[in-house]
């Protein structure tokens, strides 16, 4: 089962205790997959067009509790005249009276994400996204969720005005605000997994490319060295540089801290570094007059 079908199946379990909670989070349902229409008989009747179960299964769930209306039985004109005024058209977004409430824009969230909400594998990538087939529904999710701070962006893909995430801290809220707190432990336990790992990474590439950066510059010291070896006469080289400079061809692999402690007393890494660059700049000078 994909994380996504996960959190569905977490949402669609959640049933709020408020009735116009209920109303709220079915409103978002019916608005984004739900059907208004008749049977042969001419009853009205009420449908979901969707292929996910828990959908369905969650929108008949709130229709009996709000309406007491079964799926097994056609609606009367009095119950469909009671559905359609407090519902509304299907083609609109819902009414700003179903949502005014924090408590019911929570629901609507809830009730959007299980009609037209998927995301990726957060082990993979952070994505979310609502697939709304008319851009003034999906600008009324926009504001919704920015009412809770989460800052969303919508793009025109095919013929959906898909409403998205991509930051992890986002889809992250809107799980906590659409009420899925164990997807959301799971997905926080997937980040800090993912986190670790690319720190890691980080601390070992960082640490290759000191260490690359380490033995270069030590080939290069030792080969200016053996350069002045074979052109300069190693007897007019002061004390100190002559000495570095055995230590460093003794030691070709040393790191600067490991040259100094040869030395007695022991110098410090920048009187090391002082005494190579000293003697790089001398063959570079010798190489230069021949």
């Amino acid at each position: 089962m994909s994380f996504s079908s996960k959190v569905k199946e977490e949402l669609a379990r959640h049933i709020s205790p408020a009735r116009h909670c209920q109303i709220a989070e079915l409103a978002a349902i019916m608005n984004f997959c739900g059907q208004y229409g008749r049977d042969s008989e001419g009853n009205y009747t009420i449908g979901f067009d969707t292929e996910n179960e828990e959908v369905v299964r969650k929108g008949f769930t709130l229709l009996k509790k709000t309406y007491n209306i079964k799926d097994s039985v056609s609606l009367s004109e009095q119950d469909m005249q009671e559905v359609w005024q407090k519902l509304g058209r299907l083609d609109q977004p819902v009414s700003r009276l179903i949502v005014k409430n924090a408590c019911c824009k929570r629901a609507f969230l809830r009730g959007t994400f299980l009609s037209v909400g998927s995301m990726s594998d957060p082990a993979k990538s952070y994505h979310l996204e609502f697939a709304c087939t008319d851009e003034s529904k999906a600008k009324q999710l926009q504001e919704i969720m920015s009412d809770f701070d989460i800052d969303s962006r919508i793009i025109l893909r095919k013929k959906y005005y898909v409403v998205y995430l991509k930051e992890g801290s986002g889809i992250v809220d809107l799980l906590n605000v659409c009420g899925a707190p164990v997807s959301l432990m799971d997905m926080e336990n997937l980040r800090i997994l993912k986190e670790m790992r690319n720190s890691v990474n980080r601390r070992v590439n960082c640490e290759t490319a000191n260490i690359a950066k380490t033995v270069n510059a030590a080939a290069r010291q030792v080969d200016d060295i053996e350069y002045l070896k074979a052109h300069y006469d190693f007897k007019n080289l002061p004390h100190s540089l002559r000495e570095m400079a055995e230590v460093r061809l003794e030691n070709p692999d040393a790191t600067l801290k490991e040259l100094g402690e040869y030395f007695n007393p022991p110098i410090g890494k920048s009187g090391v570094n002082h005494r190579l660059r000293k003697l790089s700049e001398l063959a570079e000078r010798v190489r230069d007059e021949r």
